[in-house]
């Protein structure tokens, strides 16, 4: 399992339901990395998505206790428990975990790989990601030239977990 992720320079991913700065070069690289793959996030990722729909041509998993108000076109789940046993009809590297908050923090240990956007400027947030640079589990094994759009810079990063044998779903 995987996760992907934009944040700021404090780890920032969003304030009020949105994203910080969504930037369009970075849309698209999530796109290309979950095209037809499974997706899995919380009630209130899933409410943020445009129209409140499913992300086409991926199977997307909503991870929540209360329920959505629409669920066709998503598999939902109440517990990890069952999230769990949901993921075992796919393969692990397909599976990308895309927020929110809470989310992350459940699943970030099941992760054997981050795709990080780096951006270059810091946001008023109210929800995080882990800072991987400060976590002994977590290796940055890739980091892209410097882009830019909309006047903000921007990174892609990679970062590999390092504890993996003690790993299990």
């Amino acid at each position: 399992m995987k996760a992907i992720v934009a944040v700021d320079l404090n780890w920032g991913i969003g304030y009020k339901g949105n994203l910080l700065k969504p930037i369009k070069p970075d849309l698209k690289r999530f796109k290309d990395l979950t095209i037809n793959k499974v997706v899995v996030m919380g009630r209130e990722t899933f409410e943020s998505l445009p129209k409140k729909q499913p992300l086409k041509d991926r199977v997307n998993i909503v991870l929540t206790k209360r329920g959505l108000v629409n669920d066709e076109g998503v598999v939902v789940c109440s517990s990890l428990e069952q999230l769990f046993n949901e993921l075992l009809k796919y393969n692990t590297d397909d599976v990308f975990v895309i927020g929110g908050e809470s989310v992350y923090k459940q699943l970030l240990p099941y992760c054997t790989k981050a795709y990080v956007t780096k951006i270059q400027n810091t946001y008023t947030a109210d929800r995080y990601f882990e800072n991987l640079d400060e976590n002994d589990s977590w290796k940055l094994v890739y980091k892209s030239d410097l882009y830019t759009f909309d006047g903000v810079g921007f990174y892609y990063t990679e970062y590999e977990r390092q504890d993996k044998e003690q790993m299990h779903l």
